[in-house]
Protein backbone atom coordinates (compact mmCIF):
# COMPACT_ATOMS: atom_id res chain seq x y z
CA UNK A 1 0.00 0.00 0.00
CA UNK A 2 1.19 3.83 -1.04
CA UNK A 3 1.92 6.13 1.44
CA UNK A 4 -0.76 8.57 0.01
CA UNK A 5 -3.25 5.29 0.32
CA UNK A 6 -2.44 4.68 3.63
CA UNK A 7 -2.35 8.59 4.49
CA UNK A 8 -6.22 8.96 3.35
CA UNK A 9 -7.40 5.99 4.74
CA UNK A 10 -5.99 6.84 8.80
CA UNK A 11 -7.58 10.09 7.80
CA UNK A 12 -10.93 8.52 7.08
CA UNK A 13 -10.33 6.42 10.26
CA UNK A 14 -9.67 9.17 12.26
CA UNK A 15 -12.79 11.02 10.98
CA UNK A 16 -14.91 8.11 12.12
CA UNK A 17 -13.09 8.50 15.10
CA UNK A 18 -13.84 11.85 15.66
CA UNK A 19 -17.68 11.41 14.78
CA UNK A 20 -17.55 8.51 17.32
CA UNK A 21 -16.14 11.30 20.08
CA UNK A 22 -18.91 13.80 19.10
CA UNK A 23 -21.58 11.09 19.82
CA UNK A 24 -20.86 11.16 23.61
CA UNK A 25 -21.69 14.95 23.62
CA UNK A 26 -24.91 14.71 22.14
CA UNK A 27 -26.49 14.77 25.75
CA UNK A 28 -24.80 17.70 26.60
CA UNK A 29 -26.51 19.83 23.02
CA UNK A 30 -27.38 23.09 25.06
CA UNK A 31 -24.17 23.13 26.28
CA UNK A 32 -22.31 22.88 23.08
CA UNK A 33 -24.53 25.34 21.73
CA UNK A 34 -23.55 28.08 24.47
CA UNK A 35 -19.97 27.34 23.78
CA UNK A 36 -19.85 27.69 20.12
CA UNK A 37 -21.78 30.68 20.67
CA UNK A 38 -19.55 32.12 23.30
CA UNK A 39 -16.53 31.04 20.85
CA UNK A 40 -17.76 32.27 17.96
CA UNK A 41 -19.34 35.93 20.15
CA UNK A 42 -15.72 36.69 21.23
CA UNK A 43 -13.63 35.53 17.52
CA UNK A 44 -16.26 38.40 16.85
CA UNK A 45 -16.00 40.95 19.04
CA UNK A 46 -12.12 41.09 18.14
CA UNK A 47 -12.79 41.38 14.90
CA UNK A 48 -15.36 44.02 14.82
CA UNK A 49 -12.53 46.33 17.40
CA UNK A 50 -9.97 45.43 13.96
CA UNK A 51 -12.52 47.04 12.13
CA UNK A 52 -12.90 49.81 13.58
CA UNK A 53 -9.27 50.84 13.43
CA UNK A 54 -10.05 52.40 9.78
CA UNK A 55 -12.33 54.81 10.80
CA UNK A 56 -10.78 55.51 14.50
CA UNK A 57 -7.39 56.59 12.03
CA UNK A 58 -8.94 58.02 9.08
CA UNK A 59 -11.65 59.72 10.71
CA UNK A 60 -11.19 59.79 14.79
CA UNK A 61 -7.43 60.82 15.06
CA UNK A 62 -6.91 63.44 12.45
CA UNK A 63 -10.58 65.50 13.91
CA UNK A 64 -13.24 64.94 11.20
CA UNK A 65 -15.49 63.16 13.14
CA UNK A 66 -15.33 64.77 17.01
CA UNK A 67 -18.27 62.11 17.94
CA UNK A 68 -16.88 58.61 16.90
CA UNK A 69 -13.40 59.76 19.29
CA UNK A 70 -16.56 60.95 22.20
CA UNK A 71 -17.88 57.25 22.16
CA UNK A 72 -14.83 55.90 21.13
CA UNK A 73 -14.14 55.20 25.23
CA UNK A 74 -17.77 53.79 26.50
CA UNK A 75 -17.02 51.54 23.24
CA UNK A 76 -13.87 49.83 24.31
CA UNK A 77 -15.69 49.27 27.58
CA UNK A 78 -18.75 47.51 26.72
CA UNK A 79 -16.58 46.17 23.47
CA UNK A 80 -14.13 44.25 26.52
CA UNK A 81 -17.58 43.45 28.98
CA UNK A 82 -18.93 41.59 26.61
CA UNK A 83 -15.89 39.85 25.54
CA UNK A 84 -15.47 38.58 28.47
CA UNK A 85 -18.41 36.85 29.30
CA UNK A 86 -18.33 35.42 25.86
CA UNK A 87 -14.77 33.93 26.43
CA UNK A 88 -16.87 32.74 30.11
CA UNK A 89 -19.59 31.10 28.44
CA UNK A 90 -17.48 29.85 25.70
CA UNK A 91 -14.43 28.07 27.78
CA UNK A 92 -16.31 26.92 30.65
CA UNK A 93 -19.47 25.35 28.99
CA UNK A 94 -16.88 23.70 26.61
CA UNK A 95 -14.97 22.69 29.61
CA UNK A 96 -17.80 21.10 31.46
CA UNK A 97 -18.97 19.47 28.04
CA UNK A 98 -15.29 18.30 27.54
CA UNK A 99 -14.96 16.77 31.23
CA UNK A 100 -18.54 15.11 31.26
CA UNK A 101 -17.72 13.55 27.87
CA UNK A 102 -14.58 11.82 29.54
CA UNK A 103 -16.32 10.97 32.66
CA UNK A 104 -18.65 8.74 30.63
CA UNK A 105 -15.95 7.82 28.62
CA UNK A 106 -13.68 6.60 31.24
CA UNK A 107 -16.79 4.86 33.13
CA UNK A 108 -18.03 3.20 29.93
CA UNK A 109 -14.37 2.14 29.56
CA UNK A 110 -14.00 0.68 33.26
CA UNK A 111 -17.57 -1.15 33.04
CA UNK A 112 -16.10 -2.43 29.86
CA UNK A 113 -12.82 -3.67 31.18
CA UNK A 114 -14.34 -5.28 34.16
CA UNK A 115 -16.77 -6.82 31.74
CA UNK A 116 -14.33 -8.82 29.32
CA UNK A 117 -13.70 -12.85 29.73
CA UNK A 118 -10.80 -13.64 31.88
CA UNK A 119 -8.71 -15.03 29.50
CA UNK A 120 -8.68 -11.01 28.11
CA UNK A 121 -7.40 -10.17 31.27
CA UNK A 122 -5.12 -12.74 31.22
CA UNK A 123 -3.05 -11.74 28.24
CA UNK A 124 -3.53 -7.98 29.05
CA UNK A 125 -0.93 -6.10 31.27
CA UNK A 126 -2.98 -4.41 34.01
CA UNK A 127 -0.71 -1.29 33.93
CA UNK A 128 -1.66 -0.61 30.08
CA UNK A 129 -4.99 -1.07 31.12
CA UNK A 130 -4.82 1.65 33.46
CA UNK A 131 -2.61 3.80 31.54
CA UNK A 132 -5.87 3.75 29.12
CA UNK A 133 -8.26 4.90 31.90
CA UNK A 134 -5.90 7.18 32.87
CA UNK A 135 -3.24 9.11 30.57
CA UNK A 136 -5.67 8.03 27.12
CA UNK A 137 -8.47 9.37 28.40
CA UNK A 138 -6.80 12.61 29.62
CA UNK A 139 -5.65 12.85 25.97
CA UNK A 140 -9.16 12.80 24.67
CA UNK A 141 -10.11 15.40 27.22
CA UNK A 142 -7.45 17.53 25.78
CA UNK A 143 -8.88 16.88 21.77
CA UNK A 144 -12.34 17.63 23.42
CA UNK A 145 -12.01 20.90 24.92
CA UNK A 146 -8.84 22.37 24.32
CA UNK A 147 -8.27 21.65 21.20
CA UNK A 148 -12.00 22.30 20.17
CA UNK A 149 -11.46 25.49 21.31
CA UNK A 150 -8.79 26.86 19.92
CA UNK A 151 -10.17 25.18 16.41
CA UNK A 152 -13.42 27.24 16.43
CA UNK A 153 -12.19 30.48 18.42
CA UNK A 154 -9.23 31.10 16.18
CA UNK A 155 -10.66 29.67 13.25
CA UNK A 156 -13.26 32.09 13.57
CA UNK A 157 -10.88 34.99 14.25
CA UNK A 158 -8.38 34.05 11.60
CA UNK A 159 -11.65 34.30 9.31
CA UNK A 160 -12.91 37.75 10.75
CA UNK A 161 -9.90 39.36 10.01
CA UNK A 162 -9.61 37.77 6.65
CA UNK A 163 -12.92 39.33 6.27
CA UNK A 164 -11.54 42.78 7.86
CA UNK A 165 -8.64 42.97 5.65
CA UNK A 166 -10.93 42.00 2.44
CA UNK A 167 -13.13 44.43 3.03
CA UNK A 168 -10.65 47.72 3.56
CA UNK A 169 -8.02 46.19 0.40
CA UNK A 170 -8.68 42.86 -1.63
CA UNK A 171 -5.50 43.90 -3.09
CA UNK A 172 -3.62 43.66 -0.04
CA UNK A 173 -5.39 40.41 1.82
CA UNK A 174 -5.23 38.67 -1.91
CA UNK A 175 -1.35 38.45 -1.15
CA UNK A 176 -1.80 36.70 2.18
CA UNK A 177 -3.50 33.94 0.38
CA UNK A 178 -1.37 33.35 -1.36
CA UNK A 179 0.99 31.54 1.37
CA UNK A 180 -1.95 29.45 2.47
CA UNK A 181 -1.85 26.46 0.62
CA UNK A 182 1.54 26.47 1.77
CA UNK A 183 0.70 26.56 5.10
CA UNK A 184 -2.19 23.86 4.46
CA UNK A 185 0.47 20.87 3.02
CA UNK A 186 2.95 21.83 5.98
CA UNK A 187 0.08 21.22 8.72
CA UNK A 188 -1.07 17.70 6.93
CA UNK A 189 2.32 16.50 6.75
CA UNK A 190 2.83 17.45 10.43
CA UNK A 191 -0.40 16.05 10.91
CA UNK A 192 0.81 12.81 9.95
CA UNK A 193 3.66 12.83 12.16
CA UNK A 194 1.76 14.12 14.89
CA UNK A 195 -0.36 10.79 14.48
CA UNK A 196 2.40 8.97 14.40
CA UNK A 197 4.41 10.11 16.88
CA UNK A 198 1.41 10.37 19.74
CA UNK A 199 0.85 6.74 18.73
CA UNK A 200 3.99 5.81 20.35
CA UNK A 201 3.64 7.74 23.10
CA UNK A 202 0.24 5.84 24.09
CA UNK A 203 2.76 2.89 24.00
CA UNK A 204 5.42 3.68 25.54
CA UNK A 205 3.12 5.77 29.20
CA UNK A 206 1.66 1.55 29.03
CA UNK A 207 4.94 0.31 29.39
CA UNK A 208 6.05 2.81 32.22
CA UNK A 209 2.80 2.01 33.88
CA UNK A 210 3.09 -1.61 33.55
CA UNK A 211 7.17 -1.51 34.50
CA UNK A 212 6.28 0.50 37.86
CA UNK A 213 2.97 -1.77 38.69
CA UNK A 214 4.93 -4.83 38.57
CA UNK A 215 8.10 -3.36 40.62
CA UNK A 216 5.62 -1.84 43.26
CA UNK A 217 3.81 -4.94 43.57
CA UNK A 218 6.85 -7.05 43.76
CA UNK A 219 8.97 -4.67 46.16
CA UNK A 220 9.72 -7.31 48.47
CA UNK A 221 10.91 -9.71 46.07
CA UNK A 222 13.17 -7.03 44.99
CA UNK A 223 14.71 -5.96 47.88
CA UNK A 224 15.47 -9.53 49.06
CA UNK A 225 17.33 -10.50 45.56
CA UNK A 226 19.28 -7.09 45.46
CA UNK A 227 16.83 -6.36 41.98
CA UNK A 228 16.77 -2.90 42.99
CA UNK A 229 19.58 -1.77 40.26
CA UNK A 230 18.43 -4.24 37.84
CA UNK A 231 14.65 -2.63 37.99
CA UNK A 232 16.36 0.95 37.94
CA UNK A 233 17.80 -0.11 34.71
CA UNK A 234 14.98 -1.73 33.45
CA UNK A 235 12.76 1.36 33.65
CA UNK A 236 15.29 3.96 32.83
CA UNK A 237 15.29 2.34 29.44
CA UNK A 238 11.66 2.52 29.25
CA UNK A 239 12.00 6.25 30.54
CA UNK A 240 14.31 7.30 27.89
CA UNK A 241 12.31 5.48 25.46
CA UNK A 242 9.25 7.61 26.56
CA UNK A 243 11.39 10.55 26.60
CA UNK A 244 12.27 10.20 22.77
CA UNK A 245 8.94 9.77 21.84
CA UNK A 246 7.99 13.01 23.21
CA UNK A 247 10.54 14.85 22.14
CA UNK A 248 9.64 13.40 18.87
CA UNK A 249 6.26 15.46 19.32
CA UNK A 250 8.16 18.70 21.00
CA UNK A 251 10.64 18.77 17.48
CA UNK A 252 7.91 18.62 15.23
CA UNK A 253 5.85 21.22 16.69
CA UNK A 254 8.73 23.28 17.47
CA UNK A 255 9.56 23.24 13.90
CA UNK A 256 6.47 23.96 12.68
CA UNK A 257 5.65 26.98 13.90
CA UNK A 258 8.79 28.95 13.07
CA UNK A 259 8.39 27.67 9.18
CA UNK A 260 4.83 28.80 9.28
CA UNK A 261 5.69 32.03 10.95
CA UNK A 262 8.50 32.68 8.64
CA UNK A 263 6.46 32.43 5.45
CA UNK A 264 3.39 34.21 6.89
CA UNK A 265 6.16 37.09 7.19
CA UNK A 266 7.58 36.96 3.79
CA UNK A 267 3.69 37.60 2.68
CA UNK A 268 3.76 40.44 5.58
CA UNK A 269 7.09 41.54 3.89
CA UNK A 270 5.23 41.78 0.57
CA UNK A 271 2.51 43.35 1.02
CA UNK A 272 4.57 46.31 2.80
CA UNK A 273 6.17 46.52 -0.82
CA UNK A 274 3.14 46.58 -3.04
CA UNK A 275 1.87 49.27 -0.35
CA UNK A 276 4.40 51.37 -0.64
CA UNK A 277 4.27 51.54 -4.50
CA UNK A 278 2.73 54.79 -6.12
CA UNK A 279 -0.54 53.22 -7.65
CA UNK A 280 -1.18 51.69 -4.32
CA UNK A 281 -0.65 54.84 -2.18
CA UNK A 282 -3.19 56.62 -3.99
CA UNK A 283 -5.79 54.03 -3.64
CA UNK A 284 -5.05 53.76 0.57
CA UNK A 285 -5.38 55.26 2.89
CA UNK A 286 -3.06 55.82 5.90
CA UNK A 287 -6.53 53.53 8.45
CA UNK A 288 -6.80 50.99 5.24
CA UNK A 289 -3.33 49.89 5.30
CA UNK A 290 -2.83 49.93 8.76
CA UNK A 291 -6.04 47.78 9.55
CA UNK A 292 -4.84 45.45 6.87
CA UNK A 293 -1.21 45.22 8.39
CA UNK A 294 -2.21 45.21 12.23
CA UNK A 295 -4.58 42.42 10.62
CA UNK A 296 -2.13 40.18 9.18
CA UNK A 297 0.58 40.79 12.03
CA UNK A 298 -2.43 39.42 14.37
CA UNK A 299 -2.96 36.58 12.21
CA UNK A 300 0.41 34.85 12.82
CA UNK A 301 -0.28 34.17 16.75
CA UNK A 302 -3.86 31.81 15.79
CA UNK A 303 -1.90 30.76 12.98
CA UNK A 304 0.40 29.70 15.47
CA UNK A 305 -2.17 28.15 18.06
CA UNK A 306 -4.09 26.38 15.60
CA UNK A 307 -0.95 24.77 14.42
CA UNK A 308 0.39 24.03 17.76
CA UNK A 309 -3.44 22.72 18.38
CA UNK A 310 -2.84 19.89 15.71
CA UNK A 311 -0.59 18.46 18.16
CA UNK A 312 -3.18 18.39 21.10
CA UNK A 313 -5.95 17.24 18.81
CA UNK A 314 -3.66 14.30 17.20
CA UNK A 315 -2.47 13.15 20.62
CA UNK A 316 -6.55 12.74 21.75
CA UNK A 317 -7.34 11.40 17.89
CA UNK A 318 -4.27 8.67 18.67
CA UNK A 319 -5.48 8.18 22.25
CA UNK A 320 -9.19 7.46 20.92
CA UNK A 321 -7.98 4.58 18.50
CA UNK A 322 -6.65 2.88 21.61
CA UNK A 323 -9.82 3.59 23.87
CA UNK A 324 -12.40 2.09 20.91
CA UNK A 325 -10.04 -0.68 20.16
CA UNK A 326 -10.68 -1.82 23.83
CA UNK A 327 -14.20 -0.96 24.00
CA UNK A 328 -14.83 -2.57 20.74
CA UNK A 329 -13.31 -6.25 22.08
CA UNK A 330 -16.30 -8.41 22.35
CA UNK A 331 -17.26 -8.52 26.51
CA UNK A 332 -18.10 -11.58 28.20
CA UNK A 333 -20.95 -13.10 26.52
CA UNK A 334 -24.32 -14.73 28.63
CA UNK A 335 -25.76 -17.22 26.78
CA UNK A 336 -27.64 -18.92 29.89
CA UNK A 337 -31.53 -18.61 30.06
CA UNK A 338 -32.15 -20.19 33.18
CA UNK A 339 -32.72 -18.63 36.24
CA UNK A 340 -31.37 -20.39 39.00
CA UNK A 341 -32.33 -19.27 42.72
CA UNK A 342 -30.01 -21.90 44.75
CA UNK A 343 -28.76 -25.18 43.79
CA UNK A 344 -28.91 -28.27 45.45
CA UNK A 345 -25.65 -28.86 45.50
CA UNK A 346 -24.46 -31.59 42.68
CA UNK A 347 -21.80 -31.20 40.15
CA UNK A 348 -20.42 -33.19 37.39
CA UNK A 349 -17.77 -32.85 35.03
CA UNK A 350 -18.53 -35.02 31.60
CA UNK A 351 -15.26 -36.02 29.57
CA UNK A 352 -14.38 -32.32 29.79
CA UNK A 353 -10.89 -31.36 27.68
CA UNK A 354 -9.90 -27.90 27.71
CA UNK A 355 -7.00 -25.45 26.21
CA UNK A 356 -6.23 -21.86 27.13
CA UNK A 357 -5.50 -21.31 23.24
CA UNK A 358 -7.20 -22.72 20.18
CA UNK A 359 -3.75 -23.15 18.75
CA UNK A 360 -2.59 -24.99 21.34
CA UNK A 361 -1.83 -28.85 20.55
CA UNK A 362 -1.49 -29.76 24.14
CA UNK A 363 -4.58 -29.63 25.94
CA UNK A 364 -4.66 -28.03 30.09
CA UNK A 365 -7.73 -30.88 30.94
CA UNK A 366 -7.97 -34.04 29.21
CA UNK A 367 -11.26 -36.63 29.37
CA UNK A 368 -11.70 -35.16 32.94
CA UNK A 369 -14.67 -36.84 34.08
CA UNK A 370 -15.71 -36.93 38.15
CA UNK A 371 -18.83 -36.12 39.95
CA UNK A 372 -19.62 -34.93 43.48
CA UNK A 373 -22.99 -35.49 45.32
CA UNK A 374 -24.98 -32.92 47.53
CA UNK A 375 -22.66 -31.80 50.63
CA UNK A 376 -19.95 -34.00 49.71
CA UNK A 377 -15.91 -32.61 49.70
CA UNK A 378 -13.86 -33.67 46.61
CA UNK A 379 -10.14 -33.38 46.76
CA UNK A 380 -8.30 -32.37 43.74
CA UNK A 381 -4.16 -33.24 44.45
CA UNK A 382 -1.13 -33.53 41.99
CA UNK A 383 1.62 -31.22 41.08
CA UNK A 384 1.59 -27.67 39.46
CA UNK A 385 0.32 -27.55 36.54
CA UNK A 386 -1.56 -30.27 36.90
CA UNK A 387 -4.91 -28.90 35.77
CA UNK A 388 -6.68 -28.26 39.31
CA UNK A 389 -7.19 -24.52 39.03
CA UNK A 390 -8.44 -25.16 35.72
CA UNK A 391 -11.03 -27.38 37.09
CA UNK A 392 -12.41 -24.90 39.28
CA UNK A 393 -12.04 -22.46 36.73
CA UNK A 394 -14.51 -24.34 34.66
CA UNK A 395 -16.96 -24.50 37.19
CA UNK A 396 -17.27 -20.44 37.84
CA UNK A 397 -17.06 -20.12 33.73
CA UNK A 398 -14.11 -17.75 33.95
CA UNK A 399 -13.45 -20.48 30.60
CA UNK A 400 -15.72 -22.16 29.12
CA UNK A 401 -14.78 -26.17 28.04
CA UNK A 402 -13.03 -26.83 24.40
CA UNK A 403 -15.44 -30.37 24.43
CA UNK A 404 -17.56 -32.30 27.26
CA UNK A 405 -19.96 -30.73 29.89
CA UNK A 406 -19.87 -29.50 33.55
CA UNK A 407 -23.23 -30.36 35.25
CA UNK A 408 -24.58 -28.72 37.99
CA UNK A 409 -28.04 -30.33 39.27
CA UNK A 410 -28.38 -32.48 36.22
CA UNK A 411 -28.06 -28.92 33.82
CA UNK A 412 -25.21 -27.96 31.75
CA UNK A 413 -23.50 -24.84 33.22
CA UNK A 414 -23.91 -23.22 30.09
CA UNK A 415 -27.36 -22.80 30.38
CA UNK A 416 -27.65 -21.58 33.47
CA UNK A 417 -27.43 -17.30 34.20
CA UNK A 418 -24.15 -16.18 34.24
CA UNK A 419 -24.36 -13.79 37.61
CA UNK A 420 -27.28 -16.78 39.43
CA UNK A 421 -24.46 -19.22 38.40
CA UNK A 422 -21.60 -17.54 40.04
CA UNK A 423 -23.57 -17.00 43.18
CA UNK A 424 -23.63 -20.86 43.72
CA UNK A 425 -20.12 -20.61 45.02
CA UNK A 426 -18.02 -19.34 47.77
CA UNK A 427 -14.19 -18.95 46.82
CA UNK A 428 -11.21 -19.37 48.87
CA UNK A 429 -7.90 -19.10 47.78
CA UNK A 430 -4.19 -18.73 48.94
CA UNK A 431 -3.62 -15.02 47.25
CA UNK A 432 -6.56 -13.61 49.04
CA UNK A 433 -7.94 -10.39 47.55
CA UNK A 434 -9.09 -7.72 49.50
CA UNK A 435 -10.04 -3.94 49.25
CA UNK A 436 -8.55 -0.76 50.79
CA UNK A 437 -12.16 -0.58 52.96
CA UNK A 438 -12.85 -1.88 56.34
CA UNK A 439 -12.91 -5.38 57.45
CA UNK A 440 -16.54 -5.12 57.64
CA UNK A 441 -17.09 -4.54 54.31
CA UNK A 442 -14.84 -6.63 53.08
CA UNK A 443 -16.92 -9.41 54.48
CA UNK A 444 -19.65 -8.27 53.47
CA UNK A 445 -18.65 -7.95 49.33
CA UNK A 446 -19.98 -10.37 48.87
CA UNK A 447 -23.26 -9.55 50.67
CA UNK A 448 -23.47 -6.23 50.59
CA UNK A 449 -26.71 -5.71 52.05
CA UNK A 450 -25.81 -8.03 54.99
CA UNK A 451 -26.49 -6.49 58.85
CA UNK A 452 -24.29 -5.84 61.22
CA UNK A 453 -25.19 -8.75 63.04
CA UNK A 454 -24.84 -11.39 60.31
CA UNK A 455 -21.15 -9.81 59.69
CA UNK A 456 -20.30 -9.83 63.13
CA UNK A 457 -21.45 -14.14 63.32
CA UNK A 458 -19.20 -14.69 59.90
CA UNK A 459 -16.41 -12.71 62.24
CA UNK A 460 -16.99 -15.23 64.94
CA UNK A 461 -17.02 -18.07 63.32
CA UNK A 462 -13.95 -17.26 61.39
CA UNK A 463 -11.90 -16.40 64.43
CA UNK A 464 -11.93 -13.26 62.78
CA UNK A 465 -13.18 -11.62 66.11
CA UNK A 466 -9.72 -12.61 67.85
CA UNK A 467 -7.49 -10.48 66.55
CA UNK A 468 -10.54 -7.38 65.67
CA UNK A 469 -11.00 -6.62 69.19
CA UNK A 470 -7.33 -5.70 69.19
CA UNK A 471 -7.76 -3.35 66.62
CA UNK A 472 -8.80 0.74 67.21
CA UNK A 473 -11.56 0.81 64.90
CA UNK A 474 -12.39 -3.33 65.56
CA UNK A 475 -14.34 -4.23 62.52
CA UNK A 476 -14.62 -0.68 60.71
CA UNK A 477 -10.79 -0.58 60.59
CA UNK A 478 -9.51 0.34 57.43
CA UNK A 479 -6.93 -2.77 56.40
CA UNK A 480 -4.94 -1.36 53.85
CA UNK A 481 -4.46 -1.97 50.18
CA UNK A 482 -4.85 -5.86 49.27
CA UNK A 483 -5.34 -6.31 53.60
CA UNK A 484 -1.57 -5.11 54.00
CA UNK A 485 -2.08 -4.15 57.67
CA UNK A 486 -2.63 -7.92 58.30
CA UNK A 487 -1.32 -10.94 58.37
CA UNK A 488 -0.96 -13.77 55.84
CA UNK A 489 -3.62 -15.51 58.67
CA UNK A 490 -5.48 -12.77 59.44
CA UNK A 491 -6.32 -12.35 55.56
CA UNK A 492 -7.05 -15.43 55.31
CA UNK A 493 -9.54 -15.72 57.84
CA UNK A 494 -11.46 -12.47 56.33
CA UNK A 495 -11.85 -14.62 53.10
CA UNK A 496 -13.22 -17.61 54.84
CA UNK A 497 -15.86 -14.93 56.99
CA UNK A 498 -16.60 -13.71 53.43
CA UNK A 499 -17.36 -16.92 51.81
CA UNK A 500 -19.32 -17.81 55.37
CA UNK A 501 -21.55 -14.69 54.86
CA UNK A 502 -22.50 -15.47 50.83
CA UNK A 503 -23.57 -18.99 52.18
CA UNK A 504 -23.66 -20.84 48.73
CA UNK A 505 -24.43 -24.33 48.62
CA UNK A 506 -20.76 -25.16 46.04
CA UNK A 507 -16.91 -23.84 48.05
CA UNK A 508 -13.90 -23.93 46.20
CA UNK A 509 -10.92 -23.84 48.43
CA UNK A 510 -7.61 -23.42 46.51
CA UNK A 511 -4.81 -23.88 48.30
CA UNK A 512 -6.43 -22.03 50.86
CA UNK A 513 -3.55 -23.38 54.08
CA UNK A 514 -0.51 -23.82 51.49
CA UNK A 515 1.37 -20.45 53.11
CA UNK A 516 0.22 -20.54 56.62
CA UNK A 517 2.06 -21.62 59.64
CA UNK A 518 0.94 -23.96 62.39
CA UNK A 519 -0.82 -21.81 64.84
CA UNK A 520 -2.77 -19.90 61.76
CA UNK A 521 -3.58 -22.95 59.87
CA UNK A 522 -5.49 -24.42 63.60
CA UNK A 523 -7.34 -21.68 63.51
CA UNK A 524 -8.14 -21.77 59.56
CA UNK A 525 -8.80 -25.28 59.88
CA UNK A 526 -11.30 -24.89 62.22
CA UNK A 527 -13.15 -21.90 60.35
CA UNK A 528 -12.91 -24.07 57.18
CA UNK A 529 -14.48 -26.92 59.35
CA UNK A 530 -17.54 -24.89 60.27
CA UNK A 531 -17.69 -23.46 56.51
CA UNK A 532 -17.75 -26.72 54.63
CA UNK A 533 -20.93 -28.07 56.67
CA UNK A 534 -23.61 -28.84 54.34
CA UNK A 535 -21.59 -27.17 50.98
CA UNK A 536 -20.74 -29.55 48.19
CA UNK A 537 -16.72 -28.77 48.40
CA UNK A 538 -13.92 -28.51 46.05
CA UNK A 539 -10.72 -28.72 47.75
CA UNK A 540 -7.61 -28.15 45.89
CA UNK A 541 -4.28 -28.67 48.25
CA UNK A 542 -0.84 -29.59 48.25
CA UNK A 543 -0.57 -30.79 52.14
CA UNK A 544 -2.37 -34.22 51.99
CA UNK A 545 -3.09 -33.59 55.93
CA UNK A 546 -5.95 -31.10 54.98
CA UNK A 547 -8.15 -33.45 52.90
CA UNK A 548 -7.55 -37.10 54.13
CA UNK A 549 -11.63 -36.60 55.58
CA UNK A 550 -12.21 -36.14 51.65
CA UNK A 551 -15.53 -38.20 50.37
CA UNK A 552 -13.26 -38.56 47.11
CA UNK A 553 -9.98 -37.76 46.48
CA UNK A 554 -8.89 -36.84 42.76
CA UNK A 555 -4.77 -37.07 41.58
CA UNK A 556 -4.14 -35.22 38.58
CA UNK A 557 -1.29 -35.47 36.32
CA UNK A 558 -0.63 -33.44 33.15
CA UNK A 559 -5.19 -32.88 33.00
CA UNK A 560 -5.67 -36.14 33.22
CA UNK A 561 -6.97 -38.06 36.45
CA UNK A 562 -4.33 -40.53 37.53
CA UNK A 563 -6.70 -42.35 40.22
CA UNK A 564 -9.41 -41.28 42.46
CA UNK A 565 -11.06 -42.78 45.55
CA UNK A 566 -10.97 -41.97 49.68
CA UNK A 567 -8.05 -41.93 51.77
CA UNK A 568 -8.10 -45.19 52.62
CA UNK A 569 -8.22 -46.77 49.55
CA UNK A 570 -5.58 -44.92 47.65
CA UNK A 571 -3.10 -45.66 50.07
CA UNK A 572 -4.50 -49.03 50.04
CA UNK A 573 -3.82 -49.05 46.28
CA UNK A 574 -0.10 -47.80 46.56
CA UNK A 575 0.01 -45.93 43.33
CA UNK A 576 0.85 -41.85 43.00
CA UNK A 577 -1.28 -40.91 45.74
CA UNK A 578 0.70 -43.30 47.99
CA UNK A 579 3.92 -42.15 47.14
CA UNK A 580 2.61 -37.98 47.28
CA UNK A 581 1.67 -39.44 50.88
CA UNK A 582 4.92 -41.07 52.15
CA UNK A 583 6.88 -38.26 50.72
CA UNK A 584 5.29 -35.74 52.39
CA UNK A 585 4.81 -38.20 55.87
CA UNK A 586 7.83 -40.70 55.62
CA UNK A 587 7.25 -44.23 54.49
Amino acid sequence: MSKTSSSTTTDKHNGKNFRRLLAYAKAYKAAAIVSVLGMLGYAAIDSFVFSQLQPLIDHGLDGQDPTFMKWAPFFIVVMFILRGICHFAGNYTLAWLGNNVVANIRQELFEHIMSMPVSYHDKESTGSLISKLTFDTEQVLSAVSKALLTLVQQGAFVLGLLIVMFYNSWQLASIFLLITPVIAGIVTVVSRRFRTVSKNIQGAMGEVTSAAEQTFNGHKVVLTFDGQQREFERFAKINRHNRQQRMKMVATHAASVPIIQIIASFALAFVLYVANLDSMREEISAGVFMTVLMCMVTLLRPLKLLTTVNSEFQKGMAASVSIFAVLDQKVEQDTGTIALERATGSLAFEEVNFSYNESDEKQALTNLSFSANVGETVALVGRSGSGKSTASALLLRFYDTTTGKVMIDGENIVDYKLKDLRKQFAYVSQQVVLFNDSIANNIAYGKPEATREEIESAARKAHVMEFVEGLPDGLDTNIGDNGAMLSGGQRQRVAIARALLCDAPFLILDEATSALDTESERHIQDALSVLQKNRTCIVIAHRLSTIENADKIIVMEQGQIKEQGDHPTLLAQDGAYAQLHKFQFGA
